[in-house]
């Protein structure tokens, strides 16, 4: 097999993170991301922050001619602007001076992440009360505000940090169970209505269209919709590499093939004993070896980082995370034949 064109936004044996980080210092974590993982750092997110720093509330509050507001149900859809609203704006503000100030004359790729349109479908709550993915004209407003939402924020991060190359990472933790029909309505006795691929690459790919930059499509569930993805648009998928399954490995190596890259998730993103260096680079190059790629060829094809976002994690974990999948990328790009 040999990989064909892959259009990577990384360089070759590169090491990122997911997005969100324990804690609540956004300098301090922005600090330790261009510290440990310089080839490919992001845009920490630090939900412990509070409602607003999450990655619903985030991209929620960020949506272009929509507004939200925190209710016991979680986030919903509201006719005018709410307090909650406007901390979310602010924390991303924050969040972003602190970027701009760390990442003052880097130059090569920056990753920035948002929900994607049925993670947020699935997450918000309609005025009245449902979910949005329980109302197809909604789903479609959804995806339209995000879509310009993603731009305006690519645009944003490009102005702050002009000399990096921006990547967008759209999170759909979600998309496999809205393919499916398995998620529930608020109270649990209604299922909501699985959506049909064909919709939901049109949506995915109203996203990607617009954000105008390399996009990364991470989901850390099991039955990643690889094809579906890629059909998007997407230059590269993250994945969790212990949630593929035989069939999951046969599309990846399929799709990479074709010129897909893959951010592989290797360490646990939660507090566990970290193996031995050797181990994590020979899981790698096993997982390779299935997907029919080896050498060279999985150094430029495939990123590292932890199984998911670190905020789960004590604060020394999650640098031993950040930390671990660096040393397995320059042990790949150092020793690619192995």
């Amino acid at each position: 097999m040999t990989v064909t064109g892959t259009r990577v936004p990384w360089p070759p044996g590169a090491a990122t993170g997911v997005g969100s980080l324990p804690g609540t210092d956004v300098r301090e974590g922005t600090r330790t991301v261009f510290g440990e993982l310089p080839d490919l750092p992001h845009l920490p997110e630090l939900p412990a922050r509070g409602p607003g720093a999450d990655m619903i509330g985030r991209t929620g509050a960020q949506l272009v001619g929509l507004h939200i507001d925190l209710q016991p149900a979680g986030w919903r859809l509201v006719d005018r602007p709410s307090g909650d609203e406007r901390r979310a704006r602010a924390t991303l503000a924050q969040d972003l001076d602190a970027l701009e100030e760390y990442a003052a004359g880097y130059a090569g790729p920056l990753k920035v992440q948002l929900a994607g349109p049925w993670t947020v479908a699935a997450a918000l709550e309609l005025p009245r009360g449902g979910k949005v993915l329980s109302d197809p004209g909604a789903c479609r407003d959804v995806a339209v505000s995000l879509a310009e939402t993603v731009a305006a924020h690519v645009g944003d991060v490009r102005r702050r940090v002009p000399s990096a190359t921006v990547v967008l990472q759209v999170d759909e933790p979600f998309l496999p169970a809205v393919l499916a029909g398995r998620l529930r309505s608020a109270s649990g006795w209604q299922g909501l209505p699985a959506v049909e691929e064909p919709v939901a690459e049109a949506a995915l790919r109203q996203v990607v269209d617009l954000a105008g930059v390399r996009v990364i499509a991470h989901c850390c569930a099991a039955d990643v919709p690889i094809g579906l993805l890629q059909r998007s648009g997407a230059a590269a998928v993250s994945v969790d590499a212990d949630a593929l399954g035989e069939a999951g490995v046969d599309a990846l190596g399929e799709a990479v093939d074709s010129g897909l890259g893959v951010v592989l998730g290797v360490v646990p993103a939660t507090d566990a004993e970290l193996s031995d260096l050797a181990v994590t680079v020979a899981t790698v190059r096993a997982l390779g070896s299935r997907m029919g790629l080896s050498g060279e060829r999985l150094v430029q094809a495939v990123a590292l980082a932890p199984a998911c976002g670190l905020a789960g994690a004590t604060p020394a974990y999650a640098r031993a995370a950040m930390t671990r999948c660096r040393a397995a990328s320059v042990r790949l790009r150092e020793d690619p034949e192995g």
